[in-house]
């Protein structure tokens, strides 16, 4: 088989692994925060349960991103499907403040356990077979627009199947009395996507190859994990670019708090009902998630427009906090006119989110060797959940209008002035990659 060949083969592999594995999320999103609140949870409740979800994912992290880089990609792959099939049954089924905050955590597990590791297998498998400076940008712009395409068609039908249900009065009536009302119109996508994460499982298990490794054991886990996790907390420390990367994830999980937790309600305010909230939120969430993948399509354009990764970043994120300023100016008013700035709003937010990822994740892997790669991109994550936990239950607590969107904003453009001016010590970071990938 050619390299060309493999590379082809592998960016597809790629593709797939990334849709399969944000589809079931999109399923269970849209009706996400409505199916708490039918199921009695405050706000506050439920900001508790997303925040079970982010601070479970950061204290896994790190450990999992080093079991990806000592035992290998497709277990750990495996093993995140395994606990997002688990999760999503308690999502579907749960009835109590307690097992959804328990399915949130199992599916935070499961994000730990796959961050960065499908994005590792692809970049290893490309470098192994063109060297390391291959073009990563294309196909981690790919792997992105398959994520946004898939939680795009996921949102799409996890906020129409409630809807459709509730348009036949005595099916619904019948599942409810059959499942002793554990099973309401808008917790059947979840147990959809349960489904779908077993199919996940499966194709990692046959499809993704990798390179033989030693055998591992036990001990030699024990010894391996700890040791990469110290090298990729010493990533940002002394790396500028690391660094920026990391900041900005923090910013992102600010933003991305603020749209999950507020975006839901304030559609089913203007909706009128929570079926309806939920279908409305699923269009509008496809949209965004479209222009994410768009955006991701449009990265390494971006970067030759802006002559090169930092300035594409810089931009992007300029106009992902843009978007939410307009979210903010509008949040008070039900007119037209003012609604139809908040969705340009939202989707020039996921717009310029999903530009920033490929060139950003592009310098990030130039910095950071194979054995450590998986872990600098659960550092990465770990930035994004804490911030996102953190960010999302003050957000809770503050006042409904615009200060929560302004608050998700001002982050965002704070992350973009990181990537403004390249510090003065850039030139002298290049050998620290030389310190960093020797272990």
């Amino acid at each position: 088989m050619s390299g060309e060949t493999v590379l082809r083969s592998a960016r597809r592999r790629y593709v797939v692994v990334s849709g399969l594995f944000w589809l079931p999320i999109g399923l269970a999103m849209a009706p996400g925060v409505l199916l708490f609140t039918e199921r009695g949870l405050s706000l506050t409740a439920v900001a508790a349960c997303f925040a079970a979800h982010s601070l479970t994912a950061a204290a896994l992290e790190l450990p999992t991103g080093g079991l990806s880089d000592v035992l290998g990609r497709r277990p750990v792959l495996a093993a995140a499907g395994a606990l997002n099939a688990v999760a999503f049954t308690l999502l579907g089924l749960g009835s109590t403040q307690a097992s959804l905050a328990l399915g949130m955590g199992l599916m935070g597990a499961g994000r730990a356990l796959s961050s960065g590791s499908a994005e590792a297998w692809y970049v290893d498998t490309v470098q192994a077979h063109a060297g390391p400076d291959a073009d990563l940008r294309t196909g981690l712009a790919r792997g992105g627009t398959a994520m946004s395409a898939a939680l795009a068609v996921g949102t799409l039908g996890g906020g129409a199947i409630p809807w459709l249900l509730g348009l036949v009065p005595a099916l619904d009536e019948r599942v409810r009395a059959a499942t002793g009302h554990l099973v309401l119109p808008l917790s059947v996508p979840a147990l959809l996507a349960a489904t779908v994460s077993i199919a996940f499982v499966l194709y990692v298990l046959s499809a993704l190859r990798e390179p033989p490794r030693e055998r591992a054991t036990l001990r030699g886990v024990l010894r391996g994990v700890p040791s990469t996790i110290g090298g990729g907390l010493r990533l940002g420390a002394v790396d500028a670019t690391v660094r920026r990367v990391l900041l900005t994830a923090g910013a992102a999980g600010v933003a991305f708090a603020v749209i999950e937790l507020l975006s839901p309600g304030r559609t089913a305010r203007l909706a009128g009902s929570p079926e309806t909230g939920a279908v409305v939120f699923a269009a509008l969430s496809c949209a965004g998630f479209a222009m994410s993948g768009l955006g991701s399509a449009l990265a390494p354009l971006a970067a030759r427009l802006a002559r090169g990764g930092e300035r594409a970043v810089a931009a992007a994120l300029g106009v992902s906090g843009g978007g939410l300023l307009l979210l903010a100016v509008t949040a008070t008013s039900s007119r037209p006119l003012p609604q139809v700035l908040a969705v340009s709003g939202f989707v020039l937010f996921y717009l310029g989110i999903g530009a920033v990822g490929p060139n950003e994740n592009d310098l990030l892997h130039r910095r950071v060797e194979r054995g450590r790669r998986a872990t600098a991109l659960s550092v990465q994550s770990l930035a994004l959940q804490l911030t996102a936990a953190t960010g999302g239950l003050a957000i809770s607590g503050l006042p409904t209008g615009p200060l929560p969107w302004l608050v998700g904003g001002t982050a965002v453009l704070a992350g973009a002035l990181l990537w403004i001016r390249r510090p003065a010590a850039r030139s002298a970071a290049a050998p620290h990659a030389a310190s960093l990938t020797g272990g």
